[in-house]
Order: C-alpha cells, then structure tokens, then sequence
C-alpha cells in the first residue's frame, strides 16, 4: 500500500469538512450549469426519420410514446460490427432500470444505433438489457446527429465529432434530449466524449474510493473493461 497520510478522527473531520465545502460549491455550480442549459435555445428537427425496433418500423415521433420528452443514447455499433461496442456497453449496463423514473417525469428513453436490428437485438438480449432499442440503418439519423461519419470523412483527419473539436471515428457515443410539441420535434441538448462521463455510475462510484479510477497506469483510460459478460473469473 502506497504511503498516505493517517491521522486521528479530529483531524480526519476537519479535513473532510473542508472538502465539504469544496464539494458544496461544485454543487452548486452545477446546478447553476444545468439552469443555464436549459435556457439553450431549441432546434427544429425537420427531417422523417424511419427507425426499426421491436415492433417494427417506427418514427422518431413515436419513440416520445405519450411523454413531452425523449433522451437517445447513441450506441456505436456498426452496420458490420459483430458486438456492441465493450464503452458503450458499460455505459448501456445501467439503462435498463432508470426507464420506469423517467416514465414518470413525462421522458422517454431509446438507444439507437446502425446496425441491423436483428443483430442489436441478439445483443441486447445476451446482455441481459430490456430497455428499448432502435436500429437507424438505411436513414441518415446518425449522420445528422454527429455520431456517425463516412470512412472518407475519418480519413480526412477534420475536426467534426463534438461540434467540431475532435476528430472522428467512423462510430462515436453521444446522449441528445428532444421535446415535441404535437408533432413537432426540437433537438434541446447534446454532449459527447467527457460530457457523457456523468451518466456512468460505475465511474462514479469509483471516484468515491481511495483509488478511485486507477486509470493513470494503463496504456488507455479503459483498457481495463470488458463486456459485463466478458469478464474473467
């Protein structure tokens, strides 16, 4: 065990104390970040998207259902792509039983990705998930949205995913909110990359811990994870 200070239990309080007020303080600049985000303006989403789910094929209209709101999941996972990508998955593992307290906050939730849906829902199905998932092949969704990009785009080395601040892989991950009025639909939120840090409790569990992460040693942030059924004994 690496050296750390060890102190008496006056000590420790006084020492957790401060920190409280530290955490108090990001707390309420959070707050004060997620007020002004709500003050963003709205966009117009005019385009028909035909998605495919369980139940066959479906507009994005209907992924609303009855609710004002609408959260996406952007799950990378090719139209070639034989599993589900293992982040992504991390990420999809805490899904499934958030869906009934958004119901009742007038918001519904999908994962969307492109490949066929025969194929995610193989996927889902082996990795235990029940929330609902829709296939975007065929449409322009995904491109339109910032999370999918041609082979010659990536080749390019622009700067496109994230609003324009990183390049591209030909998938990428994103969350985007929608909110309809009738029939008509607005693009309210996106976030990308470290935006979606947020939304994994698994990480946040583990910022909790003396080690928190233990990420600074490996060759990549996630080079630890695997699929939750990938895992070794």
């Amino acid at each position: 065990m690496s050296e750390h200070p060890v102190v008496d239990e006056e000590q420790w309080r006084a020492a957790r104390l401060t920190h409280l007020a530290e955490e108090k303080a990001f707390t309420r600049a959070r707050d004060a970040l997620s007020d002004a985000r709500r003050q963003l303006p709205w966009l117009e989403i005019s385009n028909e998207y035909e998605l495919k789910g369980a139940s066959g094929a479906v507009s994005l209209l209907d992924l609303f259902g009855d609710a004002r709101q609408l959260v996406i999941y952007h799950f990378m996972f090719g139209p070639d792509w034989e599993e589900g990508c293992p982040s992504c998955s991390f990420w999809a593992d805490g899904f499934s039983g958030m869906i009934p307290h958004l119901r009742h906050r007038d918001t519904a939730f999908a994962v969307v990705a492109r490949a066929a849906w025969e194929i995610l829902d193989a996927y889902r199905s082996r990795m235990g998930w029940t929330f609902p998932w829709y296939s975007s092949l065929g449409s322009s969704f995904n491109f339109d949205l910032g999370v999918s990009y041609t082979q010659a785009q990536v080749d390019s080395g622009e700067l496109l995913y994230n609003f324009g601040t990183q390049t591209a892989m030909l998938e990428e991950p994103g969350i985007s909110t929608f909110r309809r009025d009738g029939e008509q639909i607005f693009l309210t939120y996106q976030t990308f990359s470290r935006g979606l840090d947020m939304l994994n409790g698994t990480y946040h569990h583990l910022d909790l811990t003396s080690l928190g992460r233990d990420e600074d040693s490996l060759p990549w942030t996630m080079a630890w994870l695997h699929r939750s059924d990938q895992y070794p004994d």
